[in-house]
């Protein structure tokens, strides 16, 4: 760039995303006129269930709508760790709480909070797109930990071990995950634990989407390792508030003052009438728990047209246990990803999201955050495709 207008070496440290080029083509033919079906957006389809949306305007109509404190509203953090007790086995004070603007600004305050320039962290791949990029940001160096379509993207604790360098500081863990919806079993957990401890890491583990597990058992791994573990969670999953953006996360109290001294001089304090919205998702218990319920099924019965659906097309496609996301190798199609997902979009008009920048080569992420008849015409379009 020329002129004064220099971009900093930070902003040049990002990495484009190998994923623009089928996202921008997918709209170009949208705005065609071309009937294209996304399989690539990462919320839920479900709309914000309604005690949730009466408690926003509630808070609207008494003028709840100025500057809150910037770690939140005293209601909601209490809520938050009352949930942390009561769901996850985590104790967690109000004050070892922090409210942010959505799971993601949690996970960056983190980051600069808890890193310093050469750390070393450890990212089970396939990974969430964000959280190499958060970490180089902070100055950090990512590790990726390979995990296997085989194993059901299952972590090998030894494998992650064998990984930790004298630069290692950190462990990042997505369980359920994105984009493989696998489920870290209580066993690798604990010995994640074990591996933290044993050498003196921080764990941040996410656990965004801890209600949508299907054929296994969620644990926090805060349970086995509590003085070295940060719980990073959200509304946006479970409760259908993605975009409410209410973060959260738990954690020893000198982690969260620092990330709220942070959030002060960035953001300052979530959205008042979200916060007040998240407040009822925690404590509307029974209205609340029917709804994930019902979301639950239905991405379960989703879940099994579609691993089925691409297993039968001849696309690999490991069950996953969690989440709403598979991850299906595309080999017959190409060996390129990129070009695996180019063909589905320009000659199926399905948009799929290639796994480059998950750190899954060879596969593709397809959500099935969406309705059964959709999904069969995926199938049934992919299918074309490969005849």
């Amino acid at each position: 760039m020329s002129g004064p207008f220099l971009l900093s070496d930070r902003a040049l440290s990002l990495k484009p995303s190998s994923t623009v080029a089928v996202t921008s083509r997918a709209l170009e033919l949208r705005r065609q006129g071309v009937d294209v079906i996304s399989m690539s957006v990462g919320e839920p389809d479900f709309d914000t269930p309604a005690h949730v949306k009466a408690a926003a305007m509630a808070a609207i109509e008494s003028g709840k709508t100025k500057y809150t404190a910037v770690n939140g509203i005293p209601e909601l953090r209490e809520a938050i760790s009352a949930k942390f007790s009561r769901e996850n086995g985590l104790s967690y004070a109000p004050d070892c709480v922090t409210v942010t603007s959505g799971g993601k600004q949690a996970l960056f305050n983190a980051f600069l909070a808890l890193l310093n320039p050469g750390d070393e962290v450890l990212i089970p791949a396939p990974y969430w797109v964000s959280y190499p990029e958060m970490v180089a940001l902070a100055g950090a160096v990512p590790v990726a930990v390979p995990t296997t379509p085989e194993s059901g993207f299952q972590l090998d604790p030894q494998a992650l071990e064998a990984r930790v360098t004298p630069r290692a500081r950190m462990i990042v863990l997505n369980s359920p995950g994105n984009p493989t919806g696998a489920v870290f079993t209580p066993e690798v957990l604990e010995a994640v634990a074990g591996v933290a401890q044993r050498h003196g890491l921080i764990i941040v583990t996410d656990e965004m989407y801890e209600h949508l597990v299907y054929d296994a058992r969620q644990v926090s791994i805060g349970r086995y390792a509590p003085e070295h573990t940060l719980t990073i969670n959200g509304a946006s999953k479970a409760y259908a508030m993605t975009g409410w953006r209410i973060g959260y996360a738990g954690g020893p109290r000198g982690v969260i003052a620092a990330m709220n001294a942070l959030q002060s001089q960035s953001t300052s304090n979530a959205s008042s009438v979200s916060q007040y919205a998240a407040l009822a998702a925690l404590e509307g218990h029974e209205a609340t728990a029917r709804f994930i319920a019902m979301a639950r099924e239905a991405y379960r019965e989703r879940r099994d047209v579609i691993v089925a659906g691409l297993n039968a097309l001849g696309l690999p496609t490991p069950t996953p246990q969690g989440a709403f996301y598979v991850m299906a190798n595309t080999d017959r199609i190409h060996t390129d990803e990129l070009e695996a997902a180019r063909r589905i979009l320009d000659d199926a008009r399905v948009a799929v999201v290639p796994g480059t920048d998950f750190g899954a080569p060879g596969q593709v992420r397809l959500s099935y955050a969406t309705d059964l008849n959709t999904i069969r015409e995926v199938l049934r379009r992919i299918g074309t495709l490969l005849t």
